[in-house]
């Protein structure tokens, strides 16, 4: 068991991912082996008909935020789509460990949920919490899409390159 990898992943609907994503990624990518990040569709947050972003315009995000991550030596992360359970996910990919963000006490409380009922799927599957970065802990993908709707500059909200290609994206449509 000594050698065995600490495969984690990181799951969202990342529309778009935030400079507090890029942080919990940066961060798991130190404490693990290998991160995925996994996008996720979830119903009650959005839909491709219903995010500001489509899945594959996510994804693109996504990529170009590990991209970045990259040129800062992390290259134990990679962006993948995801259709379907998140323990499926994770059982086809080795994954042992979910790795989420917590601003506040309301996260916690949800997460913790969560992590309950991700062990109903999959005893072996740990929920590792870590707490925001207090300097950046306000920042939302809701925070973000109105700075991008309003067309207000995007700063330290999101990873720069992930910035980027979210503003053309958003003037083409």
């Amino acid at each position: 068991m000594a050698n065995e990898r600490r495969i984690a992943m990181i799951t969202g609907s990342f529309d778009p991912v935030t400079s507090g994503h890029a942080d919990l990624i940066r961060r798991a990518a130190k404490l693990f082996d290998f991160v995925y990040v996994a996008l996720m569709s979830n119903g009650e947050k959005d839909s491709a008909a219903h995010g500001m972003f489509t899945y594959g315009e996510r994804l693109a995000m996504l990529e170009a935020a590990c991209a970045d991550l990259a040129g800062e030596g992390i290259t134990n992360v990679r962006a993948e789509l995801c259709v379907g359970l998140s323990s499926v996910y994770a059982q086809e990919r080795g994954v042992k460990y979910i790795v989420r963000g917590v601003r506040c006490a309301s996260d916690f409380d949800y997460e913790s949920s969560l992590a309950a009922i991700m062990k109903r799927f999959d005893s072996d599957l740990d929920t590792v919490m870590l707490p925001a970065d207090p300097s950046i802990a306000c920042i939302s993908s809701t925070y973000v899409r109105e700075l991008i709707k309003y067309g207000h500059p995007i700063g330290d909200a999101m990873p720069k390159s992930a910035a980027h290609l979210a503003v053309s994206l958003y003037a083409k449509k």
